[in-house]
């Protein structure tokens, strides 16, 4: 079986790398005898979906395209798969080492053990064991949202998606559909940065805010992709760590800890409220309207009519 499966890899991998137009999954069974040999159509299918996201792991970038007449075809460009020698020194070989043990999610052991096989074949030596100099520190980055994987893969794949999104002010989800850039984690919370088609933008969307499932959409992505993107520097701004400006807010006592945290001078009223005095920038309405009726914004004015709009939007539903 094993045999099997490896020829039928190979001759996929053959077939994807060889065609100068994408390929359809038609095609690609009249051409591999072991896809012809699949007992119906639904078996193929399966078999096929398996034997690309096995090749993908191994590493070979398959195309994805979508032609005039809405059928998908799939193919590996050679310019795509070609990769100058790798050499890395012992340092280069730890940090990377590291950095594929990070990653603890099930869906993901498989790569990160394939990586460091790369990396022992690399230069890294089999009995190098990258915690041994910092045995008490174990780097994790934990993954909660179901959104998390697909979105990845999209990423990985540069496929568009569409997922419903609650805003921090919205009382329900609206729908968008996004060209996904890269996923990044900020203060313990994962992003994603891409190009919303709806709103002809970029956008930053916080993956706990991704309602129900995340659904792959055709077609190429309509916008350039950056060769930089900045998703921390995007939340810090809307957080307001790059503030400027300071504003003045009641708080509840013994509430809003970390709207304390980030305060610069905190003065006890009496009667169950403390006064804060906070950075103020872009987006902390949004941010102070989740903390309901325990906050108070007392000035700037302009700050305080756009929490009480967002407090009637959501009112409204």
């Amino acid at each position: 079986m094993a045999i099997a499966k490896a020829e039928r890899l190979m001759n996929l991998a053959l077939c994807l790398l060889g065609t100068r137009r994408p390929l359809s999954k038609r095609e690609l069974r009249e051409s591999i005898e072991a896809y012809l040999e699949a007992n119906s159509e639904d078996a193929f299918s399966r078999m096929f979906e398996r034997d690309k996201d096995d090749l993908r792991e191994l590493g070979l970038v398959i195309e994805t395209v979508e032609n005039l007449d809405g059928e998908v075809g799939y193919l590996a460009r050679r310019d795509s798969n070609r990769l100058p020698p790798v050499t890395l020194d012992a340092e280069e070989a730890a940090a990377l080492g590291l950095a594929a043990k990070v990653w603890q999610q099930a869906r993901l052991a498989g790569a990160a053990s394939g990586a460091l096989q790369k990396l022992r074949a690399a230069g890294l030596p089999e009995d190098f064991d990258p915690y041994e100099a910092h045995g008490a520190l174990e780097p994790r980055i934990p993954v909660h949202e179901a959104a998390f994987e697909p979105l990845m893969l999209a990423c990985r794949d540069r496929r568009s998606v569409a997922f419903d999104y609650r805003k921090a002010n919205a009382a329900r989800p609206e729908p968008r559909h996004v060209e996904p850039w890269a996923l990044e984690c900020w203060r313990g919370h994962w992003y994603l940065a891409g190009f919303d088609r709806d709103r002809g933008a970029e956008r930053v969307f916080r993956l706990s805010r991704i309602t129900g499932k995340v659904r792959s959409r055709g077609g190429r992505f309509t916008a350039e992709v950056p060769d930089v993107v900045t998703v921390r520097e995007t939340v810090a701004s809307w957080a307001g760590e790059t503030a400027d400006r300071s504003a003045l807010i009641r708080l509840r006592s013994g509430s809003g800890y970390p709207l304390r945290a980030k305060a610069t001078e905190v003065r006890e009223l009496g009667d169950g409220w403390d006064e804060l005095e906070i950075p103020y920038g872009h987006g902390l309405d949004a941010w102070l309207v989740e903390f309901g009726p325990d906050v108070v914004v007392l000035e700037p004015a302009e700050l305080r009519a756009d929490v009480v709009d967002r407090l009637r939007a959501v009112a409204k539903g």
